[in-house]
């Protein structure tokens, strides 16, 4: 990097940070903060759920399988996850929409208390908040591997320098901040993905590379769509895996279908992420696919083939332009995640632990939502700088065996307690399957001494751990079911549109404006439902 990088990588930093201040003046409350008062239009809010779905983890530990295995890069990651989200599109997004709308809530995690109880509530909280701290610390160890290669500064140094710059714009501006960053850092990202495209093609055999290339015999076997450990098995696992991720599962994945006027502009935006998953990865995977005929990986995973080719290959301006194009993705996930971290803790966690906590004005609220959003950014910063250690073994473990494996047990209950078909499971099948489902993660994934197993495929690793949470989860629920009328009530409401809020976005509120109740907020009666069912959006 010289000189005019350094300008665009400031200057970047520079724009983040003045969003973030001019977003402040849209926040005046809690719902402002978490939901964007349910203002947000259905285009950002698609644009944003495709940004803070992906990191610097994309050019770093993809790009050292794209770089290995060519296409099964995609195949076995982007494009299930694009049909993850048009499935969940009409299945699961207007279903969270109204979990704002019509139950005003500002956490994703809120109707757990009275859909099951406040132990299953606390269980599902602590244990997702706990794996997103180890989840956002591998994103700040991806970009801070990358910072270092271009920069040579160390990994630590790096890591604080992207935690600060994100922790500033993200805690002012709540929601409406990330999204707001995460279009002008699409729009970033646009021109400097296109740029790799261009200059991969110009060092090769220009436009006519996209298909004479796989001819190479360099690129042997890369056109192959499923290679290696990433097997038709684990496509078939992953596409369960990231239905339920990217639907909700990742919390902040769910605040950017809640923060739309309603239901259905909430499907159109799940729509618009879904095509923008299965589109804009092949324009950043062609590069690293074809890395081998331009660069020769130094690391072992080759994880940096990514970095050392924009090094060689784009001019000064241009490199500082990919470079802003790492943060991007990384500073969208990092700060969108931290934001849904500091709902459930601000909304479901404080108040079990204090009793002020229950009764918190708006501006006490507001301030609790910034001081625990701060502290997030903190603890997986700490945590990045331990990625690399036995216990997590490297980058690419951490965000494909942890987070797949240990997602699916978390967001079991939570998404599919949403469902009217799933109504009979209660209190038991939820704990019981969350319990079973992380027991499984590690048995299958580590020894009784610590060490990791070796006799167990990856697709296995990560797959069962979910195969079991929902098979206990259904079964439970048939041989022991729990569905009271105050259940059934509220999954009616969060399953129907209509009366008796009237015709404007099934919230009641002029604009959409979401009505937050406090942190305890009283269960729902069947008494107070009107069952409309031909209003059924799901």
């Amino acid at each position: 990097m010289n000189s005019l990088d350094w300008t665009v990588l400031i200057a970047y930093f520079g724009v983040m940070v003045a969003i973030g201040l001019w977003s402040h003046k849209r926040v005046d409350n809690v719902s402002d903060f978490f939901t964007a008062g349910g203002k947000m239009p259905w285009w950002l809010s698609g644009i944003s759920h495709h940004m803070s779905g992906y990191s610097a983890v994309m050019f770093t530990g993809y790009a050292g399988i794209a770089y290995t295995y060519g296409v099964t890069s995609f195949v076995t990651w982007s494009l299930p996850i694009a049909i993850g989200i048009f499935i969940g599109a009409k299945l699961f997004a207007p279903r969270l929409n109204r979990l704002r709308s019509r139950l005003h809530v500002a956490s994703p995690l809120e109707y757990l208390k009275n859909r099951y109880n406040l132990p299953t509530q606390q269980a599902l909280a602590w244990s997702g908040v706990l794996l997103k701290i180890v989840d956002v610390g591998a994103k700040w160890a991806a970009i801070a591997t990358l910072l270092s290669v271009f920069t040579g500064i160390s990994l630590n140094e790096g890591i604080l320098i992207t935690g600060v710059i994100t922790g500033v714009y993200c805690t002012i501006g709540g929601l409406w901040a990330d999204a707001l960053t995460e279009l002008g850092q699409f729009v970033i990202q646009l021109f400097a993905g296109l740029a790799m495209l261009f200059a991969v093609m110009n060092e090769l055999d220009g436009f006519a590379t996209l298909w004479t290339v796989w001819d190479e015999p360099a690129l042997d076997g890369h056109a192959e769509p499923t290679a290696g450990p990433y097997t038709v098995t684990f496509l078939l696992a992953f596409l369960f895996i990231k239905t339920f991720e990217y639907n909700g599962g990742m919390w902040n994945q769910a605040q950017r279908y809640m923060a739309t006027k309603n239901a259905r502009e909430a499907t159109r935006s799940a729509r618009l992420s879904a095509i923008l998953w299965f589109v804009w990865p092949l324009v950043l995977f062609f590069p690293m696919w074809v890395a081998p005929l331009l660069v020769d990986a130094k690391k072992p995973d080759a994880s940096d083939s990514y970095a050392l080719m924009t090094e060689q290959l784009l001019p000064h301006g241009l490199l500082g332009l990919v470079i802003v194009g790492f943060f991007s993705h990384t500073m969208a996930m990092c700060s969108s995640d931290a934001n849904a971290i500091a709902a459930v803790f601000t909304r479901d966690i404080a108040p079990v632990l204090s009793k002020k906590a229950r009764s918190w004005s708006e501006r006490m609220g507001l301030i609790a939502a910034r001081w625990s959003t701060i502290a997030f950014l903190a603890l997986s910063m700490a945590i990045a700088t331990q990625v690399n250690s036995p216990t997590f073994k490297d980058i690419i473990t951490v965000v494909i065996k942890w987070v797949a494996g240990l997602m699916g047990p978390i967001a079991i209950p939570f998404m599919l307690g949403m469902l009217r078909t799933f109504r009979r499971s209660g209190p038991t099948a939820a704990l019981t399957s969350w319990a079973a489902g992380l027991a499984a993660f590690f048995v299958v994934n580590y020894e009784f001494d610590g060490s990791q197993r070796t006799d167990v495929a990856l697709q296995y690793q990560v797959s069962i751990p979910l195969a079991i949470s929902l098979v206990l989860y259904v079964v439970i629920g048939f041989l022991k079911p729990e569905n009271t009328p105050e259940r059934e009530a509220l999954i009616e409401r969060i399953n129907t549109d209509g009366e008796p809020y009237g015709d404007d976005g099934g919230d009641g509120l002029a604009g959409g404006a979401a009505a937050v109740p406090s942190p305890t907020p009283a269960p729902v009666t069947e008494s107070r439902v009107r069952r409309t069912p031909e209003h059924d959006e799901g």
